[in-house]
């Protein structure tokens, strides 16, 4: 009970996270670029990872064979993840690109199936599409626009693409390495797929432009909690709960920014957000439930027989 307290606490934790994420993404923009941004990010969260991982003892060495696997995690979460996600926005508003990210869960399932044999219930499928439903209430506001081009749509859906295939190839590496080693790996092979877009289009406006100390410690934060705790429960989470199990959390995302923006930014707690959100959690616990009635009527027969061998003098009338 209490391993599955910490598994759940921690996929919930990762989500925070990343939701909270995106109020210091806003402080950041204000001095820096995006690819800055997630740059100094992941050359942060690589060096205290390794830096943590080595005073331990817990760094794990990837075998030969498996550095293929590494890199493809790396190439689809940070940076085909960021790629798609952060270049939609120019050309869909935030509240599609949300519903659409909300469909991550949707598309585990064939994923996880066809890669790990992972099985879904009927229960777990009416959570996932209970949760897509919330979500779509807490981020539909009708007085905001929501056109979005064809381009727009297509890389919102490169990202989700991106989440899908991150968790299929992450949970094949849970089941050879530790989670701070997997996550210190990534963050560092994916410093070398940014690096050739930074150098080209923002490194010399970073070069130039002058130091933003609140950016900056933004920056530290994102690193410390966003590329570096959150994919350290989220990666745990994948290893002990599954693919589409873990995978149904990303829909809390916008629930927990929600709540950010009003706690930090003062931002309005609708009636409809507060609708959404207990949709939304309400989706959570039906996808996460286990029915157990077959497990105890068998264990139920065991006792009654039991009781029937044990009772002394009954002998079958057959």
């Amino acid at each position: 009970m209490k391993n599955k307290i910490s598994v759940y606490l921690a996929v919930t934790m990762a989500m925070a996270f990343w939701a909270i994420s995106f109020v210091w993404v806003k402080i950041v923009y204000q001095a820096y670029g995006p690819l800055t941004t997630v740059f100094f990010r992941l050359v942060i969260a690589t060096i205290l990872l390794f830096a943590y991982t080595k005073l331990t003892g817990r760094l794990m060495k990837p075998a030969r064979k498996d550095w293929k696997a590494f890199i493809l995690l790396a190439f689809f979460e940070p940076f085909l993840y960021f790629m798609g996600e952060s270049f939609s926005l120019k050309y869909a508003s935030s509240t599609v690109a949300a519903v659409i990210v909300a469909t991550i869960p949707l598309f585990s399932p064939l994923a996880a199936s066809r890669f790990h044999g992972e099985k879904v219930s009927p229960r777990t499928i009416l959570g996932i599409i209970l949760s897509f439903v919330g979500v779509t209430v807490v981020v539909l506001d009708t007085s905001e626009n929501l056109s979005a081009s064809i381009l727009g749509i297509t890389l919102e859906f490169v990202a989700v693409a991106a989440t899908v295939g991150y968790t299929v190839v992450l949970k094949g590496l849970t089941k050879k390495y530790n989670t701070t080693s997997i996550v210190a790996y990534q963050s560092f092979i994916g410093i070398f797929y940014f690096l050739p877009f930074w150098m080209t289009f923002e490194m010399n406006s970073f070069i130039h432009t002058p130091v933003n100390v609140d950016s900056l410690i933004a920056i530290l934060k994102l690193a410390i909690f966003a590329s570096g705790f959150a994919f350290l429960f989220f990666t745990y989470s994948v290893g002990k709960l599954g693919i589409n199990k873990a995978n149904i959390f990303m829909n809390s995302i916008p629930v927990f920014t929600a709540i950010f923006a009003w706690l930090i930014l003062g931002e309005t707690l609708s009636l409809q957000k507060l609708t959404g959100i207990s949709i939304v959690i309400a989706g959570l616990f039906l996808a996460q439930m286990r029915i157990r009635k077959k497990a105890l009527n068998n264990t139920q027969d065991e006792v009654h027989r039991s009781e029937r061998e044990e009772r002394p003098g009954t002998i079958s009338a057959q």
